[in-house]
């Protein structure tokens, strides 16, 4: 990833001017949202926000899709005017700010793409550079070769000299974030930033993004629809559901099973905070199915069994273990004991009155330690019992496999 070179602080006039202008004091809000009312055509879409950014945030926005998340942006960055409340840049209300003045300190990526004509991918990210160049919109070779970088942090290299419409839309988005980069912002907002990219650059794009506000001190907002990525990349995360800031927080407050189903209102699945995911939840119907699991050894047995639409009961597990996570989500039952402490016989026979009724079990782990050793009973139960006993494909024994 590229390096930065030291951006210019201007406030207007000429370009590349030498006083800093540094207003922030230190630990006070970059950007500020207070009481904000926002919408289309006087009609309020979303209100009563309230936000507050500092440099160096990574900020996300969540929510289902019509919440009001995209409004917030377009106003933030002036593309639709409060309907009532403010919004503040430095302490400035946004709309005291001069054009090419607010540029120079915010940057946009919206999920809108510029409609051009034999512009190549270089011209669209030296757009990015206008807010610094005179009249004549004439780059210096400064602006040149912040380009250079900007298009080398968002590894576009290869896209620069190309037609920026014969790309394709992940390739666009990858180039309009160097535009961004080639802004110099203090504060950077993107409206579904991954949209469009495959896993690897949308990996790629937050790292970007992480490395703008840890090292350039930059502060990001965007809204972003992949969960588990805004888990993973966000400071602070604001929930917005029906119109309104539903809960803000950071991510270990936000991204739990209830606040979640809550703010998207899932009925049919989990979300899983372990994994960062969704489950999409347990099929109808009795359990015929045993599985033994532990130590992450189920999970992929799990979501075969819930592909095939096949009900099942998991067991013994211990409390804390991935797996028992998982299956409390997915199984009609869970059987789990105590984390750390020894299978007890009130778990055991549990197991075995729900086992007892099914056809089949089937062994994830490849052998037992010290504290599931009773899952061993559970195997000589089910022979006992006529119940077909089967091997996970890779657990290596005697019994069949199932696959």
């Amino acid at each position: 990833m590229g390096e930065f070179m030291p951006r210019p602080k201007t406030l207007g006039g000429e370009s590349n001017l030498e006083t800093p202008v540094e207003t922030q004091a230190d630990g006070a809000p970059l950007f500020r949202i207070s009481d904000l009312s926002a919408g289309y055509d006087k009609k309020v879409v979303v209100e009563g926000v309230d936000l507050e950014v500092r440099a160096g945030d990574v900020v996300a926005l969540i929510g289902p899709n019509g919440s009001g998340k995209s409004t917030i942006l377009k106003t933030i960055t002036r593309h639709l005017a409060p309907l009532a409340g403010a919004v503040e840049l430095d302490g400035r209300e946004i709309s005291r700010w001069k054009t090419a003045e607010f540029a120079r300190n915010l940057a946009v990526m919206l999920t809108d793409r510029p409609r051009t004509e034999l512009l190549t991918c270089r011209d669209i990210v030296e757009a990015g550079r206008h807010p610094y160049t005179g009249r004549m919109g004439t780059l210096s070779p400064d602006d040149h070769s912040r380009v250079d970088e900007a298009i080398k942090t968002a590894h576009v290299e290869e896209l620069a000299e190309r037609d920026f419409m014969q790309i394709s839309d992940g390739q666009r988005q990858r180039v309009m974030l160097a535009r961004a980069i080639a802004q110099d912002p203090r504060v950077l907002v993107l409206d579904e930033p991954t949209s469009y990219l495959d896993i690897r650059y949308q990996i790629d794009l937050l790292r970007i993004l992480r490395h703008l506000a840890k090292s350039r001190n930059v502060a990001v907002i965007m809204s972003i629809h992949e969960l588990e990525l805004a888990q993973k990349s966000a400071d602070k995360v604001i929930c917005v559901k029906d119109g309104r800031v539903f809960r803000a927080g950071a991510p270990e407050d936000i991204f739990t099973r209830e606040t979640i189903g809550e703010l998207y209102g899932l009925q049919h699945g989990t979300f899983n905070e372990r994994f960062g995911s969704v489950e999409i939840g347990r099929p109808h119907g009795d359990a015929h199915t045993f599985v033994i699991a532990g130590a992450g050894t189920g999970s992929a047995m799990f979501r075969q069994l819930i592909r095939q639409g096949k009900a099942f009961y998991a067991g013994v597990l211990h409390e804390g273990d991935i797996d028992c996570e998982l299956a409390r989500d997915l199984a009609a039952e869970c059987v789990a004991e105590c984390a750390f402490e020894p299978i007890g016989d009130k778990t055991i026979a549990r197991a075995k009155e729900l086992l007892v009724h099914c056809a089949r079990l089937i062994v994830c782990p490849a052998a037992f330690g010290t504290i599931n050793a009773r899952n061993a009973e559970l195997v000589e139960f089910a022979r006992s019992h006529g119940i077909e006993v089967m091997r996970a494909c890779g657990g290596g024994s005697e019994d069949s496999k199932y696959a």
